[in-house]
């Protein structure tokens, strides 16, 4: 072997020595920062966590919502797997002059590199068009942002032309096998010796090695990391229902503190979540309270917690934060020397705190539980919980809230509703209605508990729901009961305020009314209870019980010919979805087949609709809360549906409802658009028989 040979080989294992030592080094940081967490509690169902890992991140579902930066993805995705074994001929090439990777139909394998290389390229240079020409706003621009263009702009342009100048220094004719390098070759064919043909191979075979090992080496270290950490958090995502929140052991005694204050307190597959973002701006893109003007962004709260897991992590376990070490030297004595202390119960206390330092207050009490940032995230990222996790904190350990907030957990507890009305006047709705309301008073033995809430039962706007859902349970004979006075609130409000003490307490309440009045079925017209009952209340103690939603029993009835809707309601409806059901629960098309079943319904959709509908504003118990930054959510939304000029917007959910109710109003349009619930549309379409006596279900 020549002596330039041996040189060169020898340097090229003293570089990636280095690089692998530099990459391990960093990966392990990584790994013992996330395990600084909790141990996640995960269920061990492997055929969920593999179909979920095919569909988005081979499937790349997620990021083919946004078409075009999806399309550019998945070229970028595969192109990349396509061309790690064109960089590994490549090396080989370098390493030994005039060989290649003994694989078979080797020109079909590099016509298939530089089709794929090319692609790559243009996927690189459209994404370069999308962040610096285009500017779209959720995506950052700076050095960092660049770099990685950078970096990939020369990885590829250095595999065609260290092939182009490979043809040259040994002699290779142009051939359909390379094409674009043939191409690149052209001009210098006819005058280039052989020895300068080598030569620039060698410069752009070394481009492309220093370049691929620093990027290996970058990439742990920057948003990148996502390439590593997304597909494992995609695979490691919990597979409870959406957003489903942990239950506090109240009495557990070891426990001193209640939601989460310090980032080690969050589990350790949420830590995860920091290091998989993307940074790609799309949850905070969907937000509703970024989009209206609030402090909150989905994205800056995972980086921003990211950061801090990883400085506070180098201060904890001593492990240098950046590499190489000589490169980083001032950012890594800036973790490394920040004070931290383990105290006896072995946590630890550290001069930076993550409620208040980190992340303010005002971010975590914007956030409506949507949901929207989590859907439209392409690694699976979760941030509800997080944010649900550091308001627990301030609610249960430092008793930190707004009045409006104290009130309601107020009213909550002394009255059983969030506006503190007479826990007596729950079923005083009753009087008004113009059909029978059987209670389980009166009713021993019965089908469907019809669980009213709050809403339904004490607001005005929100008793009509009520009264037109009793109207066609009866009229499709329906053998269902209500509990009446003995009805209480169902807590989700006080959950998703925080306050997960008074939630339990009204659970455990519920579930011993349930047992006791031998409930096996509940229909409910609020999307909170739905998703609360069937999907939180098994942790509680809740079993074999059936969870429908008013639309979803309706439809039904519909489908079953129980219910015949033949009036016709000349409206122009678009529908409006509610979080709860929508995204929490993935009901999208029970409603909308009941507006299909109604003669006279012309129903039209917002361009922000189904799984991309934005949220009402009211979820996450700000319905309680005032709102005096940035324009109104329920303002925002309202403005969306009048776009598309309906005469009517519909809704399925008593809190959407009066949220978009309160958005016509401020938009003077009350008179122009109606907003109705999808029960009270139905009731309009429907002949009701003029004496309805409910007996053991049958008219």
């Amino acid at each position: 072997m020549p002596m330039l040979q041996i040189i060169n080989l020898l340097l090229f294992l003293a570089v990636v020595g280095y690089a692998i030592y530099l990459v391990s080094y960093i990966l392990y940081s990584r790994y013992m920062f996330v395990k600084l967490g909790k141990p996640a509690d995960l269920k061990k169902d492997l055929g969920q966590r593999v179909n979920q890992t095919m569909v988005n991140v081979f499937g790349q579902k997620k990021l083919l919502k946004d078409t075009k930066s999806g399309i550019m993805h998945v070229v970028m995705f595969y192109g990349f797997i396509v061309i790690q074994f064109g960089a590994i001929d490549l090396f080989y090439k370098g390493l030994f002059p005039g060989k290649h990777l003994p694989l078979p139909a080797y020109g079909v394998f590099t016509f298939i590199q530089e089709f794929v290389v090319f692609s790559v390229l243009l996927a690189t240079i459209y994404a370069f068009y999308r962040r610096y020409v285009e500017q779209l706003a959720r995506l950052k621009r700076g050095f960092k942002a660049g770099l990685v263009i950078i970096f990939l702009t020369s990885l590829l342009t250095s595999i065609l032309f260290a092939a182009a100048f490979e043809q040259i220094w040994l002699g290779i004719e142009p051939s359909w096998e390379m094409p674009i390098s043939s191409l690149l070759a052209f001009p210098f064919a006819g005058w280039m010796s052989a020895t300068a043909a080598a030569v620039l191979f060698y410069i752009f075979w070394w481009i492309h090695l220093i370049t691929v090992l620093a990027f290996a080496v970058y990439v742990p270290q920057s948003k990148h990391f996502h390439l590593i950490a997304g597909p494992i958090n995609v695979f490691l995502k919990r597979t409870d229902p959406p957003s489903k929140l942990r239950t506090i052991d109240f009495e557990d005694e070891s426990l001193t503190e209640y939601g989460v204050s310090k980032i080690e307190d969050f589990h350790e597959n949420q830590l995860i979540d920091l290091y998989a973002c993307v940074e790609c701006g799309r949850c905070t893109n969907m937000c509703p309270a970024s989009n209206t003007g609030k402090m909150l962004s989905p994205m800056d709260l995972l980086v921003k917690m990211r950061d801090h897991l990883t400085d506070k992590g180098a201060a904890i376990t001593s492990r240098t934060p950046w590499m190489p070490a000589f490169a980083f030297s001032g950012a890594n004595e800036a973790a490394l020397n920040v004070g931290v202390t383990k105290e006896e119960d072995g946590t630890y206390k550290y001069p930076i705190d993550l409620i208040g330092d980190v992340i303010t207050e005002e971010e975590l009490w914007a956030c409506t539980t949507c949901r929207n940032c989590e859907d439209a995230c392409p690694v699976s990222n979760e941030h509800v919980d997080k944010i649900m996790d550091m308001r627990r904190h301030l609610v249960l350990t430092q008793g930190k809230m707004s009045p409006e907030v104290a009130r309601t957990f107020q009213n909550i507890e002394r009255q059983g509703n969030p506006w503190g009305l007479s826990r007596k006047d729950r079923a005083k709705w009753t009087e008004s209605a113009d059909t029978d309301v059987p209670s389980v008073k009166e009713k021993k033995e019965f089908e469907y508990l019809l669980y009213v809430g709050s809403m339904g039962s004490y607001d005005n706007r929100s008793q009509k729901i009520t009264h037109s859902l009793v109207k066609l349970l009866n009229q499709a004979g329906i053998d269902f009961a209500i509990l009446g006075k003995k009805e209480k609130n169902s807590g989700d409000t006080a959950r998703r305020l925080g306050n997960e003490f008074l939630y339990q307490q009204f659970a455990m309440d519920n579930i011993a009314l349930f047992e006791k009045h031998n409930v096996k079925k509940i229909v409910t017209a609020d999307p909170h209870a739905y998703n609360v009952f069937k999907n939180e209340y098994p942790d509680m103690g809740l079993e074999d019980i059936e969870v429908m939603h008013h639309t979803q029993l309706l439809a039904q009835l519909i489908r079953d010919g129980r219910l015949t809707p033949t009036k016709e309601v000349n409206e122009r409806v678009t529908f409006h979805d509610s979080c709860y059901l929508g995204r929490y629960n993935d009901e999208y098309e029970a409603p909308r087949d009941i507006f299909r079943a109604i003669p006279g319904i012309e129903l039209v959709e917002m361009d922000r609709n189904r799984e991309n509908g934005m949220c009402c504003g009211a979820g996450g118990g700000l319905m309680w809360m005032e709102e005096d930054k940035g324009v109104r959510v329920n303002v925002a939304r309202t403005e969306q549906a009048l776009k598309v000029t309906p005469s009517m917007i519909g809704s399925a959910c008593p809190y959407c409802l009066t949220m978009l109710s309160d958005g016509t109003k401020s938009k003077e349009m009350e008179e122009q658009v109606k907003t109705m619930d999808v029960a009270e549309v139905l009731a309009m379409s429907i002949e009701f028989d003029e004496h309805i006596e409910v007996a053991d279900g049958v008219h």
